[in-house]
């Protein structure tokens, strides 16, 4: 009962920081994931155990690789859901004149009982603003994402495509090379920016 209502407390206050964080996520979203966790149950020491689906750590990187890993968490959220509302059951038409609640229903947050087509139609809006922010924002990572993808079909064991990566290599290791050398004297420009500003205080 306590670790319960624990849950619920995280839950709650989860919901809240998403809705003050710059209020990205609208109040309707926060409520059809909330209904949603009401049917996609689990205990709460699974759901706290230290293990998150995504892990936090990448994304404390810089911004453009922040930007790529996003790009990639939107991808498998995209595929996740879709997976899930494949695994619906198939909706069977009630019979009429009859009052039995479906094997498939849930309950809301407001107490209300909603069917498996509640959960079908909340799953199909988040999935749709899922694609939404991956359409508009995330165009340039999706391609990124796609490049990177077809590195893992490269034919290792193909003469051509050896001889041709070999031909190939100097370019890419030079270009590789400058990359690193670029961010380092940005580094270094930035600090020397720091200590004249320290140097100098404004009057």
């Amino acid at each position: 009962m306590v670790a319960t209502a624990k849950a619920v407390v995280c839950l709650s206050l989860w919901l809240i920081v998403c809705q003050v964080r710059g209020s990205y996520i609208p109040p309707k979203m926060n409520r059809t994931i909330h209904n949603l966790l009401q049917h996609y149950k689990i205990p709460p020491r699974e759901r706290f155990d230290g293990k998150p689906v995504f892990s936090r750590d990448p994304l404390a990187g810089k911004m453009e690789a922040k930007r790529v890993l996003m790009g990639g968490v939107l991808e498998t959220y995209e595929k996740l859901l879709g997976q899930m509302l494949k695994e619906l059951p198939t909706p069977t038409p009630q019979t009429a004149g009859s009052n039995e609640i479906p094997a498939a229903a849930v309950t809301a947050s407001g107490g209300e009982v909603g069917t498996g087509e509640d959960v079908r139609t909340e799953l199909s809006y988040i999935l749709n603003k899922v694609q939404e922010l991956r359409k508009h924002r995330y165009q340039e990572q999706e391609k990124l994402l796609h490049e990177l993808r077809a590195l893992k079909h490269i034919q290792m064991d193909n003469l051509k495509v050896q001889s041709k990566a070999l031909w190939e290599l100097p370019r890419l290791y030079e270009e590789a090379s400058s990359l690193y050398d670029i961010k380092m004297e940005r580094r270094q420009r930035r600090r020397r920016q720091t200590r004249r500003v320290k140097t100098h205080p404004s009057a």
